[in-house]
Order: structure tokens, then sequence, then C-alpha cells
């Protein structure tokens, strides 16, 4: 371990001007009485001279003052090129003039102490067999001051510490009794090498820090493997401190914070909000695994060196119920409708729904807080409740996590299922030649900000050329396209007139952000004006050749309306019948769907196509007689007569009548 050694020599000039030598050693720290009173409102500083600049301050140089009110200088890690002659000045008083050599030598310790409040602690320093006899002494090293605490002199020494000093180990110790938070901080412990010019030289620095369980209870807090899981920690006393989370098993040596405060961020694995206005701290598990049981702290940094923690024991479970993640859509102005499951031991727990947005995660209903238009039932009999949103607007879109309240007293949430709501607008349906409207509804927060109607991608980068941009009340227009924007309705409508297939396809009605878009989208169907009228018997085959101008999108939809195609409409995808099949010919630009053995429910309206259209009128009709039919007689037979009647049905299927 390096020693410090600090000699002071004064040499007095002109009783007016006082010049000192210190000496130090590389590595080392240096505590230096610059004999000055502190003068709260003065300015100080410390030039090197010959240079002539103020000392760069790079954290190692600390101005402060003793309990006496002397300006104290306390220079850290000393090295070859802080040596030199300085210049210390206080407002409206002679400077001093302080030499500094610093010479290489071992040196130094520096130690880190942690305790619980309320129990007792030893902060030992070892020291340099040459400085047996020289007196001891302890600093403490405030926020502006440093304060001294402890002296083998005697004087001024606290009562709740006691000393005792080991000569043979060469090492003194200072206890403290029933440490509170105020405890904690930097302590500075060496020997005084000389007493009459107030040097000293400082052999260790001690960091204590105090930590405080909040409560002495340890909470236990359950999720699920592939599941979700919120904790909310109470800090109520610290409200603006900040706050963090880590694993005791891993020494809490990672700690997970949200670096900022009243905003979402994600740490790795867990997201994290540090709520300032009520002093919590909520953690969310995105996606919960075996290794993340354990125990945690859960705790707020009081100062530098005092930190206050509730305990919490995670245990990790298995449950199918927590992998269930499943999306809905709906059009705006509808009712959406999606249930959660939840496993038989969470029965009589109260049900709650979380909506998971960009910086935040906000609580939409349970027993204490229920927002308009939502509403839940459980059905206690399934394990499985059921959430309603009634007139649904372009904001409710968004991830959902539904679940139970676990442990009310600990404020942790177990999220069973995750809920993707999609919110679309209604299809646009129009024939060809006809003029579009889109209707672009927005909040009325973002009326002053920049709209997009963007066709395919809609991105900040990459838009389609069809894609323009409106403000407020202005209104652009192209040759067929114009966009006017509403601000008083928050509506902005794009119209396009002579509607042509290459007009058909997903559009995007964006509002621009800071950073990204916020943004709905609808489905332009053209109609072609040319229909194909289809009329066969029943048992027959047909096939029905389709034109398409996007291959990645296709379909083949029985339905009333177009329109319906999008969401209620039945196409190849769902239906489930071995006499439908799908052909492609990419190149031709043609896809066929051939329907064997028809029947008479297979009549009916058929879209073809996925944007750009083609009506479809499909009439099977039932044939009750029999068609080319031949009858042949060969002859009476007068023995046994007969006669022999051969009938030939539709198709290859023949019918051998035999009449006595």
């Amino acid at each position: 371990m390096k020693i410090l050694l600090i000699f002071f020599t004064f040499y007095l000039i002109s009783d007016a001007v006082r010049c000192f030598s210190v000496t130090g050693y590389s590595g080392g720290s240096l505590l230096v009485d610059s004999g000055k009173l502190w003068f709260t409102d003065s300015a100080k500083n410390m030039y090197k001279l010959r240079e002539w600049r103020r000392i760069k301050n790079d954290g190692r140089l600390l101005i402060f003052h003793n309990n006496k009110g002397n300006l104290l200088i306390f220079i850290r890690e000393l090295n070859q090129q802080d040596a030199g002659r300085y210049r210390i000045g206080v407002s409206g008083m002679r400077p001093e003039y302080l030499n500094l050599i610093v010479l290489e030598d071992l040196c130094c310790g520096m130690s880190k102490i942690i305790v619980n409040r309320g129990d007792n602690v030893m902060i030992s320093c070892k020291y340099s067999e040459k400085h047996k006899n020289h007196p001891k002494i302890m600093f403490k090293k405030e926020k502006a001051s440093i304060e001294l605490i402890y002296t083998t002199e005697t004087w001024e020494n606290k009562k709740e510490l006691s000393f005792s000093n080991d000569s043979e180990e060469n090492l003194f110790s200072v206890r403290i009794t029933a440490v509170t938070p105020d405890d904690g901080g930097v302590y500075l412990c060496g020997v005084w090498i000389n007493r009459h010019s107030y040097s000293y030289s400082i052999i260790n620095t001690v960091n204590l820090h105090i930590v405080d369980k909040y409560k002495s209870a340890t909470f236990r807090v359950s999720g699920y493997s592939g599941g979700r899981l919120m904790i909310k920690c109470e800090h109520p006393q610290y409200k603006t401190k900040p706050k963090y989370i880590c694993k005791e098993s891993a020494g809490c040596s990672e700690r997970k914070n949200p670096g900022v405060q009243d905003e979402w961020m994600e740490n790795e694995d867990v997201s994290l909000y540090d709520d300032t206005r009520a002093g919590i701290l909520m953690v969310f598990f995105r996606e919960l695994k075996a290794a993340d049981a354990g125990t945690y702290r859960c705790g707020v940094k009081v100062s530098d060196y005092t930190e206050s923690f509730t305990q919490l024991q995670l245990s990790v479970k298995h449950d199918l119920y927590c992998k269930v993640s499943k999306g809905e859509m709906v059009n705006i102005g509808e009712t959406a409708n999606f249930s959660c499951e939840y496993s038989q031991n969470h029965i009589n727990d109260v049900k709650i729904i979380l909506k998971e947005g960009k910086d935040s995660i906000e609580m939409i209903y349970s027993r204490w807080k229920k927002k308009e238009r939502f509403s839940i039932s459980d059905d206690k009999q399934k394990n499985v409740f059921h959430v309603r949103i009634t007139a649904v607007t372009p904001d409710d879109g968004g991830v959902y996590l539904c679940g139970v309240w676990i442990n009310r007293h600990s404020y942790n949430y177990s999220i069973i299922n995750t809920v993707h709501l999609h919110i679309n607008m209604p299809p646009v349906v129009r024939h060809e030649g006809e003029s579009a409207e889109i209707i672009c509804p927005y909040d009325s927060i973002y009326k002053s900000n920049t709209k997009s109607l963007c066709k395919g991608k809609c991105s900040t980068r990459d838009r389609n050329p069809l894609s323009e941009t409106v403000r407020e009340e202005k209104e652009t227009k192209t040759d067929r396209l114009t966009l006017k924007d509403n601000v008083t309705a928050s509506v902005f409508t794009g119209t396009i007139t002579g509607l042509t297939a290459e007009d058909a396809g997903k559009y995007w009605c964006a509002v621009t952000l800071e950073t990204d878009l916020n943004y709905l989208y609808t489905h332009l169907m053209v109609i072609m004006n040319e229909e194909l009228n289809l009329t066969k018997y029943e048992g027959d085959d047909v096939s029905i050749q389709c034109k398409h101008h996007d291959e990645d999108q296709k379909s083949f939809c029985k339905a009333h309306e177009a329109s319906m195609c999008v969401k209620d409409g039945v196409s190849l995808e769902t239906i489930r019948d071995d006499r439908f099949s799908f052909s492609d010919e990419a190149s031709t630009g043609v896809f066929t769907v051939n329907i064997t053995d028809l029947r008479e429910e297979d009549s009916g309206i058929y879209w073809c196509g996925a944007h750009v259209i083609t009506s479809v009128n499909l009439n099977v009709k039932t044939d009750f007689t029999l068609m080319n039919m031949i009858c042949a007689s060969s002859a009476l037979m007068l023995i046994g007569g007969f006669s022999l009647i051969m009938c030939k049905l539709k198709k290859p299927r023949f019918l051998l009548c035999y009449i006595k």
C-alpha cells in the first residue's frame, strides 16, 4: 500500500504572502489546509504558475471547507503532471502560493463497505511503521466540506464513535454504532504528520454505503413462464429519487434502471417506469423465463452512498394459458370483442386490462378504474373473461394485456394473455371509372401535424408517388387526386377520380410524428365493368379464370358485396371443401379456380381478385329430366316378351331399364 506523506514548510514574506511546499506521492491523495477562510460568497480560484491557467478540473480536484470555516484543497490520484507552483486565491484576500512536489512510491488504498441500516460498522486503516507515533485522524467528505470526525488528540470527537489501535498490525479502527443513512459517504483516514502546519497524509479512502430495507417482510411474487409480469415497487418517501431493480444472486452487480423519469424505457428484457408523482417503480417483464426466478431488490438511490429497497421473491411457474397471444381486427365505429383465459387458481382474483403504448403502460379497466366504452364479463365456469369495447376509435388500437391481480399488497400483476387489436377503416368499393373518397379520421391533437395518403408502403423514407401532403385547410390536387384536411372535423380526405385497375390497393392514412408515423389503413377495391356470367348444372365442373395485378394478393370470394370480402367473405383460405382447387400461372397474370361436382348451393356472386375485382355470377341449375335420352328398342320377344330400353343420362351415366 502506498503511504501519502505531506510536508508543509512555511515562508512568511512581508507578513502578507505565505508560501509553502507540499510533498505527495504519485497515485496518492493530498489534503491541504490553505489557512484561508471559506467566505461562501467569495470567488475561489487556483492557478498553476508559468502556464498561468486555471487548473482543469477533471474531478480529481475538490475545494471544500472544514467545520472551522477554513478552505481546504483535496487532490486525489496525484500524478507527475500535477507537480509545480500554484497560486491560491480567495476574492478580497491576498493570495498564497503552493509548491507541489510529486514523488514516486508505492501507495494508497481504497475500499468499499456495505452495511445495513441499524448495524454497527468498523472502518479500519493501515499505516506505515514510521507513523506509529503520529496522531491518527479520520475525516468525512461532505457535499461542500471535509469534516474532522475523529482524532487521537481527543478533541471534538463524536460520542457515537470509538477508537482502537493495533500497533503490531499497524492498523487503527473507528467503530460506528447503529448506522443511519446520514452515515453513508466517503471517509478519509490517515495520520497527522505535522501538527503545526496542519498537513494531513491520507492513507485510506473508505466508501461507506448504507442499505435500508424499506419493509422487513419479503414479498412473494408469482409469474408464469412465457407470460408477462408487472411489479410495482413503492417508495413514497423518495418520489423524485432514481429507482432500480437488481437480482441479489448476482450481487446486485447488474442494476436495471430507467435512466430517465416519468417515461417508459426498455432495459434488456424488461421495461421500467420511474413514477415521480407516486414514488413508484414499475417493472414489466415482457417474457418471463425460468432463469428470472430468484430474489430481487427493488430499490431507490437516496444518495450516492445510501439506498432503500424492498425485497421480492419471484417464482416462475408453468401454465399454457400464459403463452396465448392473438390478434383481433375491427373497423372504426364498430364493437370489438376479445377474450382472456386464466387458470383455475386465479378464479377469484381481480381481473384487469392494461394497454401497452409506446412510452406507457396504462391501466384501462379494473375493480377500481373503469374507462368509458370498456366492459368486462367474467365466466368463472369456463375460466375466461370477455372484454368489450364499443364505438371503437383509431386510438383504441394497440397491444392489450389482460390478466389478474395476484397480490394486492405488493401491487403485483400477472399478465396472462396478450391481444393485438388492429383498427381498420371500412373498405372503399367502387366501379371502374367512378370516383372514390378515402376518409381519414385523426385525433384532434394532430391537427397541426403533416398528413399523408400513401399507397402500399408508408414511411418517412419510402413513399409511393401517389402520396401527397396536406396541412390545415389547404387543398392539394394532382390530375386525378384531391386531398383536403378539415381540422375542424379532424378528418382529411383523398378523392380519386376516373378509377382504373392501377388505383386499387391498400392505402394508409398517416400522421407524421417527430420520429415515426401514426396511421390507419383501408382497402380501395375497384370492380371492373366486365362481368362473367356462368350457367351450369349440378354435377358439372367449372374453371374460372381471374386476372390479377398483384401476384402476392389473390382471392376468390363468395359474398353479396365485394366489401365483405375484406373481412366476412368466404374465400379459398376459409373454404374447407375438396371440391375447390387453385392454380396459378404467374407469368400470364392469371390464376384459375376449379370447382368440381357443382351443387345448387354453389350458386351466387363470386368476386375474383384482391383489390382489382371481377364479378362472377354463377348459376347452378337442377335438371330432373333425362338429357340426351336415347331409347333403343331392339325387338319384342314373343317368348317372355320384354323391352330393353337404354337411357343415356347426362355425362357418361347410363340407366338400363328392363320392361317385362
